[in-house]
């Protein structure tokens, strides 16, 4: 009798620790789901709603409510410009469109940049900012940097003549006098898209008055050249100007100034000997 209960003994503990040891591996298995919760919960990123395109929009389109889209965005990314409700993008209600200014690919989020004012039709008046003026620049395969420019690139423009004006005059020098000049034009098109390389005729860059002020003066006195600046250099240019001696190294000739003697100083002292009259010359005194 007392070798059953000492079995039946033993039996009960040992399903306990089993209870005891399947209880402990499920609460194991739960707190692991729980970390991996939160670890994915820690990577969700927070999105917003902004109005999208739903279709591939070109240059000049206007952009209506059936073009139109919600998608979710990234929060933390944003783009600057988005809209978020087609109020936003239509303040003036939807019967007056906006006009695409740059192409836009389905799903892309409209931004302000990409689109003109409500009602206003797509050109330089659109994408000028308040205060700036647009002044044309003629160029040739040469000062327009062999067709490679396009709306939207930023330009160095420098001037090269003869001086008329100081010591320097009749001297022909190039100087830097315009740095970071946008271009909003190339001949008749402000379209900022990957169109094939050509020479242009005209450029239009985005300048101040006095800029244009500048460059007028600059084209009626010498020949204007454009250097292309590169995408996100915001390397401000000091002042440059090259004449031929610097050009080729020439260190400038010094001037000699050559001294002239007096003449030596002579004294003399006029005698008469009848009509005679002898000049004798004599030391000279102060």
């Amino acid at each position: 009798m007392r070798a059953v209960f000492g079995l039946v003994l033993v039996l009960g503990l040992g399903l306990a620790g089993f209870a005891v040891y399947m209880v402990q591996g499920y609460f194991e298995e739960q707190e692991q789901a729980l970390a991996r919760e939160r670890a994915a919960a820690a990577q969700i990123v927070a999105t917003i709603e902004v109005i999208a395109v739903n279709r591939s929009v070109a240059y000049g389109e206007q952009l209506t409510t059936d073009d139109l889209k919600v998608v979710r965005y990234a929060e933390d990314y944003l783009p600057e410009g988005v809209f978020t409700s087609a109020e936003d993008l239509f303040p003036r209600g939807t019967d007056v469109p906006r006009t695409v200014l740059r192409q836009m690919e389905e799903n892309e989020p409209v931004l302000a940049s990409k689109v003109s004012e409500p009602g206003a039709l797509p050109g330089i008046t659109s994408r000028l900012a308040p205060g700036m003026r647009a002044f044309t620049i003629p160029v040739d395969v040469e000062s327009g940097v062999s067709g490679f420019l396009r709306p939207g690139d930023r330009v160095d423009v420098y001037w090269s003549g003869r001086l008329s004006l100081g010591e320097q005059s009749g001297q022909e020098i190039t100087r830097l006098i315009e740095t970071g000049l946008e271009l909003i034009a190339i001949d008749q098109s402000s379209e900022i898209s990957s169109q094939p390389a050509r020479v242009a005729e005209t450029v239009t860059v985005q300048v101040s008055p006095q800029q244009v002020a500048n460059l007028a003066q600059a084209q009626t006195t010498g020949s204007l050249m454009l250097s292309l600046v590169g995408q996100g250099d915001e390397t401000i240019a000091t002042a440059i100007e090259v004449d031929q001696r610097s050009l080729l190294g020439i260190a400038e000739e010094a001037r000699v100034i050559e001294e002239v003697e007096a003449p030596e100083e002579v004294c003399t002292v006029r005698n008469r000997r009848g009509s005679e009259v002898v000049e004798t010359e004599i030391p000279c005194t102060n």
